[in-house]
């Protein structure tokens, strides 16, 4: 990857790494419909007036279907399961499982791009791969629902398909003009639930976690999405699911007391393994897309 790939990846990947954490601690005052609305609106009420001012939403009328299809798949859906599968799951887990994304993906984009194929170091990958999420959902059950396993697959499509529908169908359109009418789209949809199932009250923590959902998490983590997507590619950005774990244990284990299990252990390192060569360049190497002006 070029040097801003690298940036972009780094920052995406811890930036990634938090919202396990403030979500988990908004849940405890916020139904997950309501923490989805109150993470959009901050962040669409500060981008999408200037996306607007700007003309970086113009481009986006000949795309809306597409659009739409990004937002179901990528924000929408996604985020309502893992908000529901934290109420089951420790944060450490659900990132764990959301690790799964560059598995599925070449599995996905294989059959989906002509530059994706399968070689014996990815078969390999994904055996590794498979058996790290065994290891670690087998050997920490402990306070652990299958209800939050089940949710979490669903968010693991949503982020897999997400990242191809961009590459495929958006990538040529302003990165803010996209990010901002899908975050704007998803705050409208849940306005109904989020302003009829408003909170009694929220403390100052709760308050500071829903703000760096929406600000850090959301708007700045979603700018920087798309841009690495166009940079680097489909497939190459979703390594940053082997960072977001190792930054989700660490905050949960020295902010929350959760427990360092025996299957975190043995299944993170598989997991990073089998990913890194899941996803690792065959005979047909993916070529950049082509960044377009913002």
């Amino acid at each position: 990857m070029s040097k801003r790939g690298w940036i972009l990846f780094l920052a995406l990947s811890l930036i990634w790494g938090l919202p396990y954490l403030m979500i988990r601690v908004a849940l405890r005052e916020v139904d997950p419909g309501t923490l989805i609305f109150f993470r959009t609106v901050p962040a669409a009420l500060l981008i999408l007036p200037w996306a607007a001012w700007t003309g970086r939403l113009t481009p986006l009328k000949k795309h809306v279907g597409w659009l739409l299809i990004y937002t179901v798949v990528e924000f929408g859906i996604p985020w309502l399961l893992m908000t529901e599968a934290e109420r089951h799951l420790s944060s450490s887990l659900t990132a764990l499982l959301v690790a799964c994304v560059p598995l599925l993906a070449v599995v996905i984009y294989h059959f989906t791009t002509a530059r994706e194929r399968f070689g014996p170091r990815r078969i390999t990958g994904l055996l590794l791969g498979a058996f790290g999420v065994g290891c670690v959902v087998g050997l920490s059950i402990q306070g652990t629902s299958w209800i939050g396993v089940v949710l979490m697959v669903g968010c693991v499509i949503g982020y897999t398909v997400g990242p191809l529908i961009i590459s495929t169908r958006l990538a040529h359109l302003p990165g803010p003009g996209v990010v901002g009418a899908s975050i704007g789209l998803v705050a409208l949809a849940y306005l109904p639930f989020g302003v009829t199932h408003l909170p009694s009250h929220m403390s100052l923590t709760v308050i500071g976690a829903v703000l760096v959902l929406s600000l850090v998490c959301t708007l700045a983590g979603f700018l920087i999405f798309f841009s690495l997507i166009v940079e680097v590619g489909p497939s190459r950005m979703t390594v940053v699911t082997y960072i977001n774990p190792a930054v989700a244990i660490l905050l949960g284990v020295v902010l929350l007391n959760e427990q360092f299990t025996i299957g975190m252990i043995i299944g993170f390192p598989l997991i990073v393994l089998g990913s890194i060569l899941a996803t690792s360049q065959s005979v047909s190497i993916e070529k950049p897309l082509q960044s377009p002006a913002e």
